[in-house]
Formats: structure tokens, sequence, C-alpha cells
């Protein structure tokens, strides 16, 4: 039997690239449905979140090219790798999220891919706007700036 302790091992996957990439304007966290095997190797640690995008198809918000390995010890059970997957919302998120995916200029981003308290994988997506490259170079600056006032104050 699990207990709470074991549950709670802090899975957190992030799509470091589309913070970078896209401003973020509105985040929602879904659920994902899963199989059996697809669970275990999130739990593992086993999956990416790199070139994964989100579409609404009638009325239902998928997640496309999302990578969760193949499970080690399945067996002629195992999942493919790279199938699309749908996401759990409310029908008041998923019509927001449709309308603002229709605007020119915004996308849909899956951000993170976590296992809350209960046991369950849960996904955060965000409708994004693209970033030009001097809003890049900004963010790099940004970063840069941070990290440097950092290690001054560490010293």
């Amino acid at each position: 039997m699990a207990t709470k302790e074991k549950l709670s091992n802090h899975i957190l996957i992030k799509n470091k690239r589309a913070s970078f990439d896209f401003e973020f304007i509105e985040t929602f966290t879904a659920g994902i449905v899963l199989t059996g095997t697809e669970i275990k190797s999130i739990r593992l640690g086993k999956a990416s979140l790199v070139d994964t995008y989100c579409i609404v198809e009638k009325g239902e918000v998928w997640v496309k090219n999302m990578y969760i390995a193949e499970y080690f010890y399945g067996t002629y059970n195992n999942h493919s790798a790279r199938r699309d997957r749908k996401l759990l919302l409310g029908k008041k998120e998923i019509r927001n999220i449709e309308s603002a995916a229709k605007n020119s200029g915004f996308t849909i981003v899956p951000t993170k891919l976590f296992i809350n308290d209960k046991g369950l994988a849960k996904i955060v997506i965000a409708i994004a706007k693209g970033k030009k490259e001097y809003d890049k170079r900004q963010s790099l600056k940004e970063r840069d700036d941070k990290r440097e006032m950092s290690r001054a104050f560490m010293k």
C-alpha cells in the first residue's frame, strides 16, 4: 500500500524552451488521460515536453508530440512514446483556450508536467504569444543580471 510520503515524490518536468520562446498570457492546470505504463514512466521522470504543443478539436484539448518513454518492464501492453493525449479541463476553460488559440499570434504551450499530492499526473498549459528576437535578448540580459546579483550577494 502506498503512503502519502511515497506518493509525493515531487516529479516536475519543465519545458524550459517555452519560457524563452513565448510570453505566457494565462495558465491552466489540466489532468491527462494516460495508460498504466505511461504513468509509471512519468513517475520515473522519463518524459519530455520539448517540441510539444496543444490543439483544440471538437471541444476537447489534446497535447501533441509529448514524449513519454516506454516503460522498461512493460510487455505487449506498453504504449507508443509520442501518441496524442487528451487533457481534462472544464468547459469554460476549454472555451477560453479555444477563443485565444483562434487569435493570430497566440498558441497553447505545455509548460510543466508534475505528479500532484494524490499521485495524479497534471500538466500546466499556457496561452502564449511568441517573442520577437529583441525580446529574447532582453530575457537573456535579465537572467544574466539576476545571476550577477546573486553572485554579488553571496560574497
